[in-house]
């Protein structure tokens, strides 16, 4: 059976994660100059989960749509997706990565990485596997609790 878990500890939890959102500001300065945060999360969604409508894609970012089709846009005219019809419905647009998209995810990559190993440079390797780990047990947990 498993303890209670004191409600001080999910205090100090929630105190930690704000702590999260100056670390994502931190690596959303490694982005290139001409892809900032939002057009960073569209090609960030359309690698990970393929083709997709706007609609979809806004979901998925958890933004208006308004917003969504902003981003879309930049990433549009910097020629990094493509905006094809959708042969289900003429009206809508399928949005996909391209090559050239692929290439400037490929350089975010390496900037968040190289970010990550200077910042963490002294930490044992465990310690990062294991918060890589935790992370993503509580990005599942979230996941499936909402």
């Amino acid at each position: 059976m498993q303890a209670t878990i004191p409600a001080t500890h999910y205090e100090e939890l929630a105190r930690r994660l704000t702590g999260i959102g100056a670390v994502k500001r931190d690596l959303a300065r490694t982005l290139p100059p001409d892809c900032p945060p939002g057009p960073a999360a569209v090609l960030t969604v359309l690698d990970r989960h393929g083709e997709m409508r706007l609609s979809r894609l806004a979901e998925l970012l958890a933004v208006d749509i308004s917003v969504t089709s902003r981003h879309v846009t930049h990433v549009a005219e910097h020629g990094w997706i493509a905006r094809d019809a959708d042969p289900g419905d003429g009206r809508c647009r399928i949005l996909r990565l391209t090559p050239a998209g692929r290439a400037v995810l490929g350089e975010i990559t390496a900037r968040h990485t190289d970010a990550l190993a200077r910042a963490l440079a002294d930490w044992p390797v465990e310690d990062v596997t294991a918060l890589s780990t935790l992370l993503g047990r509580l990005r599942t947990s979230f996941s499936n609790s909402f």
